[in-house]
Order: C-alpha cells, then structure tokens, then sequence
C-alpha cells in the first residue's frame, strides 16, 4: 500500500476519493489519536507500511522523526514484546545499532490502542527514526561480484557481532521471546504456521515437502541447542532490514527476533538472493564476513543449505496465514525452491 502524509491538523477530515484512501486515512487519524499518549508535538505523520504491522513515520518539532507502530494482534504476548525492547536495548550498549524506544507519556514502552478501524485492538508502540538507505536499495544497484560480495561481507560480520553479544547476555528475569527451534519451524505447529497444507502446492509437492520436513524435523532435534550455533536471532536479518548511513549499519524490525540457530540468521540474509548469478560469491562472502567475528565449524557450515531450505518452506506458512497481503505471487519461485532444495538434499519421495 503506498504511503501517504496527513497534517496533524487535518486528522479527523477524511477525504473520500476511493475505499484505499479512504482507509489510509483512517489509519492516519487512528495514529494521530494513539500519539496523544506521547509527549511529543508532532507536525505530520505518514503511512510508511501497512503489512504485518501498520508503520508510520512520526515528524516532531524537536526535529527528530519517529517509528510508529500498530502491532499484530496475536503474534506476541505483551511479555515477548518486551522481551524485544530489552535485546535492543542490550544491542545498543554493546555498540551495534538497532531501535531505540521512545516511551508514552505513562512511562510505558507499549500502549494498548482500540482500532475501530480493523475492529480490533492492538499494541502500539514508538522508537526513534534512523536517516539512511536500505543496504538492499544499494545492492539492487550493484553489478560487479566484488562489490556486491562486500556488502554480504558485512551482513556476515553483523550477524556473528548480534551472536557474540547474544551468547554472552544474561537473560533478564521473567524474559520472553518465542523459538524458532525443531518444534517453531517445522513440528507439528510451527510458529509461522503448517507450511505443508500451502494451498497452492499440489500433491505431489505437498509429498516431497512432508517428507524433507520430518527430514529435517529429526536432523534439528539431534543437532542440539549448544550456545555455539543456538541464541537469540534477528531471524529476518535481510538487507532491506540494515539501513546504511556511510559507514555505519542500523538494524531494523525486530519483530521475529527470537531464539534460533545462527545459520537460520545467515539463511534468511542470502535466501531473497538464490537466482542471481553470483549467488555462489554471496554466499561465500556472509560466511566470510561472519567467520571473522566469530567461528563457526565446518560440519556446522555445512548445514547452511538446509536452513537456506527451511526458509523457503516456513515463508510458505507465512504467506498462507496472511492472505491480506496478497503476497500470492511469491509462492511459484518459494515452491520451485523448496522443492528442488528438498530432492538435492534428501532425495525424492
């Protein structure tokens, strides 16, 4: 949905030009009332994204823009949204950036909002904006291997920094935060949904993705959580997520941080990637990247194809649990993959 401003001034005037103004609008004044429990004077708000979460972009007098969002009802508990804020607080004192939180006038960090709009409620909460260019805008412009390579390069060390910090954090007390583990990925309610019942898969496909499943199901049970290869996670560390500014790399969107295994962490950051040519080069630069900040075995290297796989199989679920979003035409390339990933590394049924 494209994104549209609203002076604060005009929040309750809808204008009515079409259904999908219409209802941009109406989140507009839904914003503009939920940011009555901040103390800030905003000047204009605008509607960044509406997908998972609703996502606004917040400008202030005091000249320093902000992150508003309405939260997906269900996705987490009130705790585990906590649990969120307190990593990227832990993050930013280690020195690697990620969101800074801005709370209400109640010292709250989350605010439950009524949104007659969706007739639902929903957390919603604020953190600061950070100027700068999504690293996946830089690399869409990129043409030569080696540079391409640098910016993964980055990814790779970014990620083994997130892991280094992580495995070395103690956990506050009463933390919460869900798991991307055997069970959250593929068991029998995987945290992104039965990816195996995809309405689009046919039979056949359905077949060869039931029987990597319970594949992979009993390789990750025997893998093991060992802090080495298991903490907390970004678990969507793609480059639209890292937003550049000259040297320095922000962190964005935390929303499916949460416990997992590394190579899921590198998995996700190279998966968008698999059809270009120099797939080969991305790949071996994250790993690079990575390895330079933190070891990771061979045998466990060795794995990263098959979380590359889960990736495929888990958005599956993700897409089927969020018709919304009209996400459909993802699902022939993501089906191809997991199929075919599914043969390379398991054979056929």
């Amino acid at each position: 949905m494209a994104g549209q401003s609203l002076n604060v001034s005009s929040a309750d005037g809808l204008r009515h030009l079409s259904d999908e103004t219409q209802f941009e609008e109406a989140l507009l004044a839904a914003a503009a009332r939920a940011l009555e429990g901040w103390d800030i004077n905003v000047t204009a708000i605008s509607l960044v994204s509406h997908s998972e979460n609703i996502v606004f972009r917040v400008d202030s007098e005091c000249g320093q823009p902000f992150v508003f969002r309405f939260h997906r009802p269900g996705y987490h508990t009130l705790p585990e949204l906590h649990g969120e804020f307190q990593w990227t607080a832990a993050l930013n004192r280690s020195g690697i950036g990620a969101p800074v939180p801005r709370l209400s006038k109640d010292k709250l960090a989350f605010v439950p909002f009524n949104l007659p709009e969706l007739s639902q409620s929903r957390y919603v909460s604020m953190v600061e904006w950070v100027e700068g260019t999504p690293m996946a805008a830089l690399i869409e412009q990129e043409a030569d291997p080696a540079s391409l390579a640098s910016y993964f390069h980055k990814v790779g060390k970014l990620a083994a920094r997130i892991h280094n910090q992580a495995a070395e954090w103690p956990l506050p007390a009463g933390f919460e935060r869900h798991a991307f583990d055997a069970d959250g990925l593929v068991g029998e309610a995987p945290f992104w949904g039965p990816f195996w019942e995809q309405s689009d898969l046919t039979p056949a496909d359905r077949m060869q993705i039931i029987y990597a499943r319970d594949k992979i199901y009993d390789l990750l049970t025997g893998y093991g959580k060992e802090p080495e290869t298991y903490s907390l996670i970004h678990a969507d560390l793609h480059p639209g997520n890292l937003i550049t500014n000259g040297d320095n790399v922000h962190i964005i969107d935390f929303d499916d941080s949460g416990f997992g295994w590394h190579q899921y962490e590198l998995a996700v950051a190279i998966s968008y990637y698999q059809d270009n040519p120099h797939f080969g080069a991305i790949r071996n630069a994250i790993i690079d990247g990575y390895l330079s900040e933190r070891p990771l075995s061979k045998s466990d290297i060795d794995l990263l194809p098959v979380f590359v796989l889960i990736r495929s199989m888990v958005s599956l679920g993700w897409i089927e649990q969020r018709p919304e979003l009209d996400s459909s035409h993802k699902l022939p390339t993501l089906i191809r993959r997991a199929c075919e990933q599914s043969r390379d590394l398991f054979g056929a049924v």
